[in-house]
């Protein structure tokens, strides 16, 4: 074409994102679309569309090797150096309704280097780049209202004019596709389970007063690695009788067909979760689905019950904190009083390091940080009303000592805490020693001469031991399975704690590994006969009913097949040595690699070490909180986003 006499188009007309990067040019009656980069000409008639001018954009090599660049000055290249900006590539193979995964980028290899900056070559892929919003959104809990702010739509178009903004409805509509093929996921891997499965139920909150129950499995997989999943996050109604609740659980459980591989649940310590636990478990129990006749079924949080010990430590110490903090806020009120308050502790000798500062009243554990460093300027305070007739809210000596006690009580559990939140991996053999010395320390304060600690200290006790009499034989059976403590850890602290009474309280713990054991060994051999008849094919099977008839048969041929004096790996376990302790232990590697040794103890070690004794987080508040993003969410949604994001941090950890 002759383009001496060719006029360029401006038309408000084109709206197209691909004109950014094309000249509209007319000669005579026909128009022609002039590639800004390149300058191939085609065709550019209203009625051919853009899809091709599109197409162009995505193969056209001097827009991906100079358009980039114009995007950085000299001076920006020498401050970011070897920058390199990547553009993710799908397999152009995969199939369309196949959702991708956050973690399986495929890079294309075809690259240039210019400058110090690397640049690969650019593939666009709408629907891939769709999902990776939809996951982005998942995974950091974003608004999904987020895809129609007007910042957001402007950074996209810079970023990527070819991407196709989406709609709410529409991003919505991906991430619950995100989460049914992740659920798929998790489906198989729970049904491919070597072992039991272990749930904890937890309540969550939303700023409108909503309240949801979380359930998440936990277990220990084939590799002897500890997993927790979120399987459920159910609306519930408060006012719904127990009955209901235990209702809602069970559903959750069938649905994902789980209720026959159930060793225990964890809950928080209430009476409502006393009746919902009880109901379960007798649902389970007519099925035999249970252990030990479901003795190890009922488990309480320990974080939740050191969170309720710490309450009545701070309502106890209430009146004096209250003072305390005001005298806080008087020093940190004026530069002049501060300066007097420095001066009045020079005065009287104070040789804290701790700097005065106020709690904060969603996390208990700063209250006693407050604590302890206006107990360590005790003196100063003290001394400062003879020097400021204003201040008039120095505690009594008699607030100072029990202050000073219960701050000790508040430390204690501070420490408690940290225990259970120092292991990335909490198998529950941690939880036995340290909640022995909440024990002991509780029997240690209930001594104290004065009435107000001691009544304090008794008050804390009755909790505890209502949870020590429902958890304490999974606690030491959990302990057990320790091969560095084996029955020798529990047979020192029941001494300590029972006196006496000791002998039999341990024996009732062996009598229940013992049975614990049995059980283990029948279920192993029911496991081996079943993978003898699938092996066998299916002449001379017996139906899947008649074996089940015959299960007392199969507990009578294992007592009966024991020969005299043969030894059962239970026994050569308790036998050996204690295993040396050291700071790199790790049970679940010691277990993986003595199963040969131990059949059915290292079965009943993956299902006993797998159960979640506490289910602390680490903001020391006692509640979970639902971020205000997604409290508005319909329940089907808010379920998929929760536990897709839960699914997708685990596989991005891994």
């Amino acid at each position: 074409m002759d383009m001496s006499d060719v006029v360029i188009v401006k038309s408000t007309r084109l709206k197209s994102v691909v004109w950014n990067d094309f000249d509209r040019i007319k000669k005579g009656d026909t128009c022609v679309a002039v590639c800004r980069h390149c300058k191939k000409k085609l065709s550019g008639s209203s009625t051919s569309g853009t899809s091709h001018l599109r197409n162009h954009l995505i193969r056209c090599q001097s827009r991906t090797s100079h358009a980039l660049p114009q995007l950085y000055t000299p001076r920006e290249k020498k401050k970011e150096g070897n920058l390199a900006i990547t553009n993710f590539n799908s397999d152009q193979e995969q199939k369309k309704d196949e959702v991708l995964s956050l973690v399986n980028f495929k890079l294309e290899q075809d690259h240039m280097k210019e400058d110090g900056v690397t640049y690969v070559h650019n593939s666009f892929d709408q629907r891939r780049s769709r999902f990776d919003l939809a996951r982005m959104i998942i995974l950091h809990g974003y608004s999904l209202a987020m895809v129609e702010h007007v910042g957001f739509k402007v950074f996209v178009r810079n970023l990527q004019p070819l991407f196709e903004l989406v709609n709410c409805d529409r991003v919505e509509a991906d991430c619950v596709e995100i989460y049914l093929k992740e659920k798929q996921k998790v489906t198989e891997v729970l049904d491919k389970l070597p072992g039991k499965i272990s749930l904890s139920a937890e309540k969550w909150a939303s700023l409108d007063n909503a309240e949801y129950l979380c359930l998440t499995a936990h277990y220990i997989d084939e590799s002897w690695q500890l997993h927790k999943k979120i399987l459920n996050f159910v609306a519930i109604d408060p006012s719904q009788t127990e009955d209901m609740h235990s209702e809602v659980v069970m559903t959750c459980m069938m649905d994902w067909d789980i209720d026959r591989k159930l060793l225990s649940m964890t809950f928080d310590s209430s009476s409502t979760n006393d009746n919902i636990a009880m109901r379960i478990s007798g649902r389970l129990s007519q099925n035999r689905f249970l252990y030990c006749n479901g003795r190890l079924f009922d488990v309480r949080c320990a974080s939740n019950l050191i969170f309720m010990m710490v309450q009545d430590a701070l309502a106890a110490v209430n009146g004096v904190a209250e003072k305390i903090r005001e005298s806080i806020r008087y020093v940190k009120s004026t530069q002049a009083i501060q300066a007097k308050f420095n001066e009045i502790v020079q005065e009287a000798g104070v040789q804290s390091q701790k700097s005065l500062c106020l709690d904060n009243s969603f996390k208990w554990n700063s209250t006693c940080t407050m604590l302890e460093a206006a107990l360590e300027h005790r003196d100063a305070f003290c001394l400062w009303p003879e020097k400021d007739a204003s201040y008039t809210m120095c505690p009594t000596d008699v607030e100072w000592d029990r202050a000073t006690i219960i701050t000790s009580f508040l430390k204690f559990f501070v420490e408690i805490t940290n225990v259970f939140m120092r292991n990335k991996s909490p198998t529950s053999n941690l939880y036995f020693p340290d909640l022995c010395d909440v024990y002991l320390q509780l029997n240690e304060w209930c001594k104290n001469s004065d009435d107000y600690i001691s009544s304090l200290a008794a008050t804390m006790k009755t909790k505890f031991e209502e949870y020590w009499e429902r958890c304490s034989l999974g606690l030491a059976v959990a302990a057990m399975l320790d091969p560095r403590f084996k029955m020798k850890l529990v047979e020192y602290y029941y001494a300590q704690i029972y006196g006496s009474g000791a002998p039999n309280r341990i024996d009732e713990v062996f009598d229940s590994v013992k049975t614990l054991y049995s059980e283990h060994s029948i279920c192993l051999a029911s496991l081996d006969q079943d993978m003898a008849w699938q092996e066998g094919g299916s002449s001379g099977c017996l139906p899947r009913d008649s074996r089940d008839r015959l299960m007392g048969f199969d507990k009578f041929l294992h007592e009966t097949s024991q020969s005299e004096g043969t030894k059962s790996d239970m026994d050569k376990y308790l036998e050996e040595p204690l295993f040396p302790r050291n700071a790199e232990f790790s049970i679940l590697n010691w277990w993986k690699v003595h199963t040969p040794r131990y059949p059915i103890l290292s079965m009943m070690a993956r299902n006993v070490l797998g159960v979640p004794m506490s289910k602390l987080t680490s903001d020391y508040t006692g509640v979970r909180m639902l971020d205000h993003h997604w409290s508005s969410l319909n329940p089907a949604t808010l379920q998929a986003l929760m536990c897709a994001q839960d699914w997708i941090q685990s596989e991005l950890e891994n």
